[in-house]
C-alpha cells in the first residue's frame, strides 16, 4: 500500500516538473528571439542618390528701363512717349511681337520737389522713366535682342543703371521632370547599397525610409553668376534612402 502512494506522489509530480522544464526553456527561448530580431532589424545601409538633368529655360522676361531728363515736364513726356515707340519698333524688328511687351507705367520725380536737394542743384529737373517688359517663351530671340540693344544706344535711348543682368532666364517645367529624376536618383541610391552590401557579403533588402531632398536649379556652366542669368541650366537632385540588409 504505501509502495502504491509512492507511485501515485510520483506521477502527480511529473506534469508539474515538465511545465517547470517548458518554462524554463521558453523564458530562454523568446528572450534570445527578440534579441536575434533587434540585431536584424539594425542591419541597415543608408545611401544617397544623385540625379542631374540639363535642361533649358523657356521663359525670358527682360525689364527694360530707360530715362529721359529735362527742365520742361512736358517734353519730356513727349520725349518719353517717342523713345517708347523706338523701342517698340526695335523689338518688333528683332523678332518679339507686341503682345509679348508689358507697359509700365511713366514715374515723375521733380528734384526740386524733393525736401533734402542741393539748393546749388545743376542738371535737368525732371527726370521720367518708364519699364517695358518682355516675357516670351522664345529665350533665344530674347538673348539676341539684348545683345542689340547698342542699336537702341545710338537712337539716343538711356538705359537706367540695374544690378546684374536685365534679363531673367526661367525654366518652368520642373514638375515635368521631376518623376524621371527621382526615378533616377532612387537607381543610383539602390547601385550604391548593392555595392556596399556586395563588400560586406550581404543582400540589400526593401527600403526602410526614403527622404526625397530639395531639388536645386543651377547654371550648367559654372560662371559664378546666378542661375537666372543662365538659358541652359541644370536640374540636381539628392535622395537619402535607407535599405534593409539581410
Amino acid at each position: 500500500m504505501k509502495e502504491e502512494n509512492e507511485v501515485c506522489r510520483c506521477r502527480n509530480r511529473l506534469p508539474a516538473a515538465l511545465i517547470v522544464a517548458a518554462g524554463l526553456v521558453l523564458g530562454g527561448f523568446f528572450p534570445g528571439y527578440y534579441y536575434y530580431q533587434s540585431k536584424i532589424n539594425a542591419n541597415y545601409v543608408t545611401v544617397k542618390g544623385l540625379a542631374e538633368m540639363d535642361v533649358k529655360a523657356d521663359l525670358a522676361i527682360w525689364n527694360i528701363k530707360y530715362v529721359v531728363t529735362s527742365d520742361n515736364l512736358p517734353a519730356a513726356q513727349t520725349e518719353i512717349a517717342r523713345q517708347r515707340g523706338v523701342i517698340y519698333t526695335f523689338l518688333q524688328k528683332q523678332g518679339i511681337p507686341a503682345a509679348q511687351i508689358i507697359e509700365g507705367r511713366v514715374e515723375t520725380n521733380d528734384l526740386m520737389a524733393n525736401p533734402y536737394r542741393n539748393n546749388e542743384m545743376t542738371g535737368s529737373r525732371y527726370i521720367v522713366s518708364q519699364t517695358l517688359t518682355v516675357q516670351s517663351p522664345d529665350v533665344d530671340t530674347v538673348d539676341k535682342a539684348l545683345r542689340n540693344n547698342g542699336e537702341l544706344v545710338a537712337q539716343g535711348i538711356i538705359f537706367e543703371n540695374q544690378y546684374g543682368s536685365p534679363v531673367s532666364y526661367v525654366f518652368t517645367g520642373l514638375n515635368e521632370v521631376k518623376p524621371q529624376m527621382l526615378e533616377l536618383a532612387t537607381k543610383n541610391a539602390a547601385a550604391a547599397a548593392a555595392e556596399f552590401a556586395k563588400s560586406s557579403n550581404s543582400k540589400v533588402g526593401k527600403i526602410r525610409r526614403a527622404s526625397q531632398g530639395v531639388f536645386s536649379i543651377l547654371p550648367q556652366i559654372d560662371n559664378n553668376q546666378p542661375e537666372n542669368y543662365s538659358i541652359n541650366k541644370k536640374i540636381r537632385v539628392v535622395s537619402t534612402i535607407e535599405y534593409w540588409l539581410k
